[in-house]
């Protein structure tokens, strides 16, 4: 509808052109952002029992955009919407549970919604309910149901699922090991930019599990991981180039990663100090200007 259509249908009661009217409001799409107007139109939609405006009410409320912020009112109105069957908000309810916030803590309660909005198809949830099943909260712990539920994120595209179930596959924990598996899932994740799934799928090529060895892989996955700042990548890295494996032989750059992988875990500062003393005063001081340049940027 164009603007004034909407306002019509919405003056004369059509909730879905109320909560469109909202929606342009909240984001400044056709309109001035205005979140007193959204909030209001949001009202009037979630009062006649619209799902989403009841879910985007809530939103509202637990940020404290334009009403009192209120844990309370967000629960209240995402339980509107959840009874609905509104994924969206089972999810957030359930969070809600997870933490106690504007309801009593419950596991139980957290599950029981967090489990409507997987089996609906929402990845978070499938995602979370995965976790919950990892580690038994809020139900029995069960290593198949993880490996199910957070199977079907993964299978959605959810990089954080996607390096679970590699890990899940690599270690055989609720599947079959199967190190082929476990490359497929890690590079999944790693090529959206997933910095834990990028250091593993370097180990697996330097190990040769699921994949042919080769160094020159893990010293590429170990570099992109680096590049993230993940001491543990930085550290295999450097000892990529004391070795000159994949790499180059360079004490310099084996001392420029020890560093930056020291600066965040003290169990590597022995191996930087040996890496240290194999340079000379001027490497030491090219290498820890460098290392300073980095930390700027980085």
């Amino acid at each position: 509808m164009e603007l004034e259509e909407l306002r019509l249908a919405a003056g004369q009661g059509d909730a879905t052109a109320q909560f469109d009217l909202g929606v342009m409001y909240a984001n400044g799409r056709g309109v001035a952002r205005n979140d007193d107007e959204a909030v209001r139109y949001y009202r009037l939609a979630a009062d006649q029992g619209h799902a989403q405006a009841q879910l985007y009410l809530g939103w509202m409320y637990a940020n404290g955009r334009s009403v009192p912020q209120s844990d309370a009112e967000a629960v209240r109105y995402f339980r509107l919407a959840a009874d609905q069957g509104n994924a969206y908000a089972q999810f957030d309810l359930g969070m809600m549970y997870v933490e106690g916030i504007g309801v009593a803590q419950s596991d139980a309660e957290a599950a029981r919604y967090i489990r409507l909005a997987a089996d609906q198809g929402d990845v978070d949830a499938q995602m979370a309910l995965g976790q919950m099943y990892a580690n038994g909260i809020g139900v029995a712990r069960n290593d198949g149901e993880a490996a199910r539920y957070t199977r079907l994120a993964a299978d959605q595209g959810d990089a954080d699922a996607q390096h679970d179930l590699g890990w899940m596959y690599a270690e055989g924990i609720g599947v079959t090991r199967n190190d082929s598996e476990a490359v497929r899932y890690y590079r999944l994740s790693a090529d959206q930019g997933h910095d834990w799934s990028q250091y593993q799928l370097g180990k697996m090529y330097t190990d040769g599990r699921g994949v042919a060895q080769n160094d020159s892989e893990a010293a590429r996955y170990f570099r992109l991981a680096a590049e993230q700042r993940l001491a543990d990548a930085q550290g295999k890295l450097a000892g990529m180039y004391a070795e000159g494996r994949g790499v180059p032989q360079d004490d310099s750059e084996a001392y420029f990663w020890l560093s930056l992988a020291a600066s965040k875990r003290s169990d590597y500062e022995d191996d930087r100090d040996l890496a240290e003393s194999r340079l000379n005063p001027a490497e030491i001081a090219n290498v820890q200007a460098r290392v300073a340049a980095w930390k700027a940027k980085n």
